[in-house]
């Protein structure tokens, strides 16, 4: 039986220059999905690759030779060398699996906590993997419900506008925002909303810094109010000019330094991991906000959302794991169910052979009747299979029911076939 793997590295793993580097998209994707597909062990596959991720979510009958193999192809395809990329990735596996690909359609997982786009992305990742024959039953469903779970996460909490509360809420902090001047480090959707924010507000002017200039510009070019962008070698001198600084740049190592800090300053760390110091906090004059501190505040209504959202996953997670184990057990139970049948109905042609006189109304009475008895015999076991195939080594009590009723040991095979073609 195989179970879902989850191979992959993200803005919460490695810096954004690795994500850079081991991105994949186009025909690179394709190639991708199905060298992962002709793996041996491998029954399906489907690949999410973003800007701030790329994840390997497969179907395998063997743990280590799948992430062995994932990890190896991730290597070839991204030209990273593996024993680099293997410091960044991570890997879940069975119910773990499944727990983190429905946290990822939550948003749970995304540099803005709650942003809708990845639920697009994960559609669209199910699609070209649909298109390229390389997802199986078992993984297209795993998928279709993830999408399920992202969209009841947004229809019963708001943890779509969690990202945006916490920009809110740290900005909050920095006073009146009226003709300041505003820094902004980073470019990506949470420095999208922390400008977005800032022009609302008022701010009378925002610089952009980042790694890569273009996207800095993009970014300026769509505020409300005077902005520009500058690179990420100039931070220093734009720091000592700015009222307000906003760092969120998903970087692994830290941005922002008391050495380059030069007058009072209000800070807001919107990064995770860190981009400011906390040893900032010790010089003069300077005001530092960071995640810890919106998270643990009273003021932000983000926390309650991501907590119900966790339960949302959490109880998901736990219901499909479930309907899973029940989806192995019903072939077995449908196999004695089918013997059963078989057993009846032949003893019912050799009563009637003994007893040819027995008019219609008797024998559809007796029929009845046998078919009745034996549905009461077999309801508790297979209601009780059920139930224990949930707890540890369930698979056991399968097991022991096929060699208890002598079933076919294809039998159960064959209804497993039978439910794919339909």
């Amino acid at each position: 039986m195989s179970s879902v793997l989850v191979v992959g590295l993200s803005h919460r793993s490695a810096p954004v220059t690795l994500l850079e580097r081991a991105a994949v998209s186009g025909d690179g994707l394709d190639k991708l999905l199905h060298d992962v597909h002709q793996v041996t062990n491998v029954d399906g596959v489907v690949v999410v690759s973003t800007c701030n991720r790329i994840e390997v979510y497969a179907d395998v009958e063997k743990f280590h030779a799948g992430v062995s193999s994932i990890s190896e192809l991730l290597s070839r395809h991204s030209d990273v060398p593996l024993d680099e990329l293997s410091k960044h990735l991570y890997v879940h596996y069975e119910e773990r699996a499944v727990q983190h690909i429905f946290s990822v359609a939550c948003g749970l997982d995304s540099m803005v906590v709650g942003e809708g786009q990845i639920l697009g992305q994960l559609r669209t990742a199910l699609k070209i993997a649909q298109a390229n024959g390389t997802v199986d039953r078992a993984l297209n469903e795993l998928v279709q419900q993830a999408l399920r779970v992202g969209k009841r996460a947004r229809n019963e909490t708001g943890i779509d506008r969690a990202g945006a509360s916490l920009v809110s809420v740290g900005l909050s902090r920095a006073g009146s925002l009226e003709g300041r001047r505003a820094l902004v480090v980073g470019a990506g959707s949470m420095s999208g909303l922390a400008v977005a924010t800032l022009a609302r507000g008022g701010i009378g002017e925002i610089v952009i810094a980042n790694r890569t200039y273009d996207r800095g510009a993009h970014l300026a070019r769509s505020a409300d109010v005077p902005a520009r962008a500058i690179e990420l070698a100039d931070l220093p001198a734009a720091i000592s000019e700015a009222d307000i600084v906003v760092s969120c740049t998903g970087a692994t190592g830290l941005v922002i330094t008391p050495d380059v800090i030069d007058g009072p300053a209000f800070l807001l760390d919107l990064a995770l991991p860190h981009d400011v110091d906390p040893a900032v906090r010790d010089l003069p004059d300077v005001t530092l906000v960071a995640l810890d501190d919106l998270r643990d505040a009273d003021d932000a209504p983000a926390a309650g959302d991501i907590e119900a959202v966790r339960r949302i996953v959490c109880e998901e997670a736990q219901a499909f794991q479930l309907g899973l184990i029940a989806a192995t057990v019903a072939p077995t139970v449908v196999a004695l169910r089918s013997k059963a049948a078989e057993v009846v109905d032949s003893e019912l042609d050799r009563l009637g052979g003994r007893l040819p006189g027995l008019d219609d109304k008797a024998r559809d009475e007796i029929a009845q009747t046998v078919r009745r008895v034996v549905d009461k015999l077999l309801h508790a076991p297979t209601v009780r299979v059920k139930e224990l195939a949930a707890s540890p080594g369930g698979d056991t009590y399968t097991e022991a029911l096929r060699e208890l009723f002598d079933l076919d040991p294809k039998a159960p095979e064959a209804v497993i076939r039978a439910e794919d073609v339909l």
